[in-house]
Parts: structure tokens; sequence; C-alpha cells
């Protein structure tokens, strides 16, 4: 038992020793590649994300904020692509709420739905009210990469790792139609001038 110990305890010893040595680049830290579609690249589930109440909450409060902040674009933007693409997050993210409405009639239970935004998101959309015409656009196109992205995260943790099938099944039919919403949205804000 004691040899045992003290070879578990030397090989402890050898990696914290082996990870003491790496340096760390700032830079590196910087450019780390973020997540997609494919839940394997994807950080591991916070525990509270893989209960049905807290997924059902953050994914309706990111659709409300799409719809919220898409509505607010339609009526700032003159860009048409900006324009096309608010008018698609509106329609899509009205869409994705019905079918997580539809996902927890099939789950059986009964959770509710936030009818506010989180002060968050809340804030952040007060924020893009208040962005000059000229920033506008970017700003729009900025917070739609920042809540896309969160979306896609929650939603392929949600699709591995989530504790109701019916709720799984919708994060993981959600997921590919949030990416593709990410990719535009960032081809969107690099085309702008």
């Amino acid at each position: 038992m004691y040899r045992k110990l003290l070879v578990a305890g030397a090989a402890c010893a050898a990696l914290a020793l082996a990870a003491c040595g790496q340096k760390v680049d700032d830079a590196d830290m910087n450019n780390q590649a973020t997540p997609d579609a494919n839940p394997a690249v994807t950080e591991l589930t916070p525990a509270d994300e893989a209960s049905a109440p807290v997924f059902v909450n953050k994914a309706a409060a990111g659709d409300m904020f799409e719809i919220q902040s898409s509505q607010l674009a339609l009526t700032r933007t003159t860009n048409k692509d900006v324009r096309d693409f608010a008018q698609m997050m509106v329609e899509a993210h009205t869409g994705t709420t019905t079918a997580l409405k539809g996902a927890i009639a099939d789950s059986g239970q009964t959770l509710t739905l936030p009818t506010m935004l989180p002060t968050d998101m809340q804030d952040k959309l007060d924020s893009l009210g208040k962005a000059s015409d000229a920033d506008f656009d970017r700003a729009y196109l900025d917070a739609q990469i920042d809540v896309h992205q969160s979306a896609l995260n929650l939603l392929t943790r949600y699709a591995s790792d989530g504790e109701m099938p019916a709720l799984k099944a919708f994060a993981g039919e959600t997921a590919p139609k949030v990416q593709d919403h990410l990719t535009k949205a960032k081809a969107l804000r690099d085309g702008l001038t």
C-alpha cells in the first residue's frame, strides 16, 4: 500500500513539475478557438446548465434578446444586409421560442419561460439603443455574435449533458441553426466598412 502511494505521489509531482515548466503566452490565451456546434470541442457543462429550468431560462432569454435587439435594428439600420439579417433573426428566434415551448410540452414538465430579459442582457440592449447611428450596425452585429456564441455553447452542452430528452433533442436540432446565424453575423460584421 505504501509503495502505491509513493508511486502515485511521484506521478503527481512529475505532472506538477511539467506543468510549471510550460510558458503561457498571453497572446495564446486570447486566440483560443471558440466552440462551434461540435459538442466535443465545447467546454464542459456547468452543473446548473444541465438542469432543465436553467437551460430553459437561458435559452428563452437568448431568443428574447435576439428578437428585441433585431426589432431595434429594423428601426435603426440603413444597411440592407443588416436589415435582412435582423428580419431573419426575428423570424428564426420566434420560431425557436415556439419550438422550445413544444419541447417543454413534450417533456410533460411544467417549466415557465421568462417574461423579462436578465439584467445583463437588458443592459446590453439598453447600450445598443444608445449607440450612435454611425456605430449602430457594428454594435448590433457584435451583440449578435456574443449572444449567438453563448447560445451555441448552451445548446451544444445541453444536447450532450442535459437531463430531459425532449429538451436535449431541441438543443441538438437548434444548435446548427444558431451556428449558421453566428457565421452570418461574423461575415456581415467583417464586411462593414
